[in-house]
């Protein structure tokens, strides 16, 4: 009778796990979404994370309230806190948790699909854009999460590497991505970049390779010069014409430029004075491409706003006394550029006068110059006259003011790049911000984030220790002098 009733028992226990189990199975069908896809395609995630990153660029966080602030391309006439380097805790931590939990999740993920299903191409274009984010994290904060990240199976707290591994891993990675194209090979969807042109893709990732052989040259110069004598065997192989910016081009509303979206509802900010003042001195085209007249009549037409002035004196400027930002940047469609035409030939010129490469320095200088004016319309009446002039010709004794001057003008509104490269080539020399909080000096980086003083203390304590004080003040390591 016992055993007669612990097998009887044993049977409904058994009988009613199948039961539950087949219940549970048909929950599942029918809780599942036939339209849903069940498995990450890498087109969407590739077109999604392509535009998050563009997004930032050009957005509040890592733009407009921080480093086009701190290179004096913009200013602010009102609430002007930003612009007296009163950063916001929640910008710098909108960077940091934007480039790693979308982008460089996105990018990870494509990678891993690209390998899964043998698409080598979506392996490249995903490893590419992953180095153009861990090169955008370590330039605004230096050491930080490169080796251990986006590993959360292995840990939830990464070690931060250093700025100089971080950078020489980010040159084996691109160059790793141009072999792993194949131009012939499977195609690609989702890229709001090149259209699926691998050959362009290839460019870009070689043109990374340039920029961030640059950066480090002041402190790598051997490896510098072995990568930039690499690329320079083949300059067709690095981004060549205006036609092949890396940039992503905006559409209407709802997917318009991120200052196009801020504009419709904001009016805070104006054309540095700083960056007028410059382009009136060299009688330079493209002032009238960066900045508006001014509503009312004044003596120039266009009137520049002072960095960090207290909100009181910004607002007595007058709204209609002071250049807004020019129609160009402000359209819907202006795009995000990540990589330019202009800023290859600039690191080619400064390659060739550092001895890193046998050509004309000089020659590439107004090559770059001539590229800028061209990716702005400027006419090549106006291009020849521009170049003739005294205090725009190449001196190679100061190559640094040369080209740190031409390069800061090029790159209006790319923020985040313009700042390294000011950081980097110490040209030109700005003042600080009027009513700056940082004892007469300018920003040099942005602090980290509160999120990792908390969750991710002990690596946060280590990188602080190996780097310097958390301020924006403190020099980064490829920033030499």
């Amino acid at each position: 009778m016992r055993t007669n009733h612990i097998i009887t028992k044993g049977f409904v226990i058994a009988a009613a796990s199948l039961l539950l189990t087949a219940c549970q199975d048909q929950l599942e069908e029918t809780n599942t979404n036939p339209n849903e896809a069940i498995k990450a395609q890498p087109e969407y995630l590739l077109a999604n994370a392509i535009k998050s990153n563009a997004d930032l660029t050009l957005g509040s966080d890592a733009s407009m309230e921080t480093t086009t602030l701190f290179i004096q391309h913009w200013a602010k006439i009102q609430y002007t806190d930003p612009d007296k380097y009163t950063v916001s805790i929640a910008n710098v931590q909108n960077v940091w948790t934007n480039l790693y939990s979308q982008g460089l999740t996105d990018f990870a993920t494509i990678i891993k699909l690209g390998e899964e299903s043998g698409n080598t191409n979506y392996q490249a274009v995903g490893l590419i854009l992953k180095s153009w984010s861990f090169q955008l994290l370590t330039d605004l904060y230096g050491d930080i999460p490169y080796s251990q990240a986006l590993k959360l199976e292995e840990t939830l707290t990464p070690k931060y590497d250093s700025q100089k591994d971080v950078y020489l891993g980010l040159l084996n990675d691109l160059k790793k991505a141009t072999e792993l194209i194949n131009t012939t090979g499977a195609p690609i969807g989702g890229d709001l970049v090149y259209n699926g042109n691998l050959t362009k893709w290839k460019k870009f990732a070689n043109s990374l390779r340039l920029r961030i052989a640059l950066r480090i040259a002041d402190k790598e110069p051997e490896t510098a010069k072995a990568v930039v004598t690499e690329l320079a065997k083949d300059k067709t192989a690095l981004i060549a014409s205006n036609d092949e910016i890396a940039q992503l081009i905006y559409l209407a509303s709802p997917n318009q430029n991120p200052v196009s979206r801020d504009r419709e509802t904001r009016d805070d900010y104006r054309v540095s004075k700083s960056i007028i003042d410059k382009l009136q001195e060299l009688k330079d085209p493209r002032l009238a491409v960066f900045a508006n007249k001014t509503v009312d009549a004044t003596p120039t037409g266009y009137i520049g706003v002072t960095n960090g002035l207290p909100a009181d004196s910004a607002a007595k400027l007058g709204f209609t006394k002071t250049s807004k930002l020019g129609d160009y940047f402000t359209a819907a469609a202006s795009p995000a550029v990540f990589v330019s035409y202009a800023e290859v030939l600039f690191n080619l010129a400064e390659a060739a006068q550092r001895g890193f490469i046998s050509e004309s320095a000089p020659d590439l200088y107004k090559a770059a110059v001539t590229a800028s004016l061209q990716q702005f319309k400027v006419g090549n009446a106006d291009i020849t006259a521009y170049l003739a002039q005294p205090s725009v010709a190449y001196n190679a004794a100061t190559f640094k003011k040369s080209i740190g001057e031409q390069k800061w003008i090029a790159l209006f509104s790319q923020g985040l790049e313009a700042f390294a490269e000011w950081r980097r080539l110490d040209y030109p020399q700005l003042k600080p911000a009027y009513a700056g909080v940082l004892n007469g000096k300018l920003p040099l980086r942005l602090t980290y984030p509160t999120g990792e003083q908390a969750l991710n203390a002990a690596n946060y304590k280590a990188a602080v220790a190996a780097q310097g004080e958390d301020r924006l003040t403190t020099r980064l390591w490829f920033d030499a002098f």
